[in-house]
């Protein structure tokens, strides 16, 4: 039986941070400029996403250290870092850091698996290790353990004149609370309820049964009922999705004209399986915030959430953000029963 649409309660956003190379900077100050925007919005969230050796947010900790001096009250998060990359002790450090600096509103989103091209930057990235790195969930489960103040060492206590912790410091409490999975298959959904993480749902998810139908929402909708039967608050588990959706209300034709084509040249990777792992793409949703509300409550998945971080695509000018997101808290939120943030 399907479920009733839940009123959305947190509208946030992401975004990758592209720059020109010959101008890293100007890319910088446009991503935390569209995170001030969003504060400015009544958005609940800014998210940014991870990418090395990319013209992306490499460091998304130091882009959220300075956006968190920047704005006030906007959750600000990471969807997601890969650990493959990580320490996770030197990573619980730079994040406890920028909770405390932010007051309280980082969200750290992360997954685990090799570090994508591993045989190519396994030796600048591990060069002594690279063949005994363990990249599996037990790497998040190290970054967890830290983060929540489980002790590091068996040594603290005063050693001359320095004073030594056996813990993480600084020590943000309620960080723990605030760890997020981005999962795409029942595997990680499993996981991350069990070890009472908040679960990220993205665009992709894993078709792992060749016999199933091929249905992106109901994939999905199973992977969020799992991470809930397994998490210790049951129901109420967080859970975020993070669809491409594009209101065009106010777009000049110019821009929904580019936006309906961006969307077009993504078709055809929905309609079937995508490689050895089987991904399975979410369509691309653009329209006016009218027809996004309806397609977004006939969504089995989205009628499970009452959160979203929804992405800005790629490849877009910043103007075009300034649109979408504008669109987005004025009209789209409140169709789907947001309220702006105070």
């Amino acid at each position: 039986m399907p479920s009733t649409p839940r009123p959305l309660r947190k509208l946030g956003f992401l975004t990758i941070g592209l720059f020109d190379p010959a101008d890293p900077g100007r890319g910088h100050e446009s991503t935390l400029e569209i995170i001030e925007l969003g504060e400015r919005l009544g958005f609940n969230s800014a998210w940014v996403r991870h990418r090395h050796l990319q013209y992306g947010i490499s460091s998304p900790v130091a882009v959220l250290a300075a956006a968190s001096q920047r704005t006030r009250r906007i959750a600000l998060g990471t969807a997601v870092t890969p650990l493959g990359w990580e320490n996770p002790l030197r990573l619980a450090e730079d994040l406890a850091t920028v909770d405390v600096l932010s007051g309280g509103r980082l969200n750290p989103g992360v997954s685990v698996g090799p570090p994508l091209h591993y045989d190519q930057v396994k030796d600048a990235l591990y060069p002594d290790t690279a063949d005994a790195e363990d990249f599996s969930y037990e790497r998040v489960r190290r970054l967890l353990d830290l983060v929540r103040g489980k002790p590091a060492t068996d040594f603290s206590g005063v050693e001359g004149i320095e004073v030594f912790s056996d813990v993480v410091q600084p020590h943000s409490p309620g960080l723990g609370r605030r760890m997020w999975y981005g999962g795409g298959s029942l595997g990680s959904a499993r996981w991350a309820g069990e070890h009472g993480m908040n679960f990220l749902t993205s665009s992709v998810v894993k078709a792992e049964s060749p016999e199933a139908p091929l249905d992106f929402a109901e994939i999905q909708l199973s992977h969020i009922r799992a991470f809930r039967a397994h998490h210790p608050d049951g129901e109420a588990a967080r859970v975020s999705q993070g669809l491409v959706v594009i209101p065009t209300d106010s777009a000049t034709p110019r821009q929904r004209a580019k936006y309906e084509a961006y969307a077009a040249g993504r078709l055809s990777r929905t309609t079937s399986p995508q490689g050895p792992a089987r991904l399975l793409f979410a369509p691309d949703l653009v329209g006016t915030s009218a027809e996004l509300a309806e397609r977004l409550h006939a969504h089995a998945a989205f009628r499970e959430v009452d959160e979203v971080a929804f992405a800005l695509p790629f490849t877009f000018e910043h103007e075009d953000y300034v649109q979408i997101l504008t669109d987005m808290a004025t009209r789209l939120g409140p169709a789907l029963g947001w309220r702006p943030a105070g």
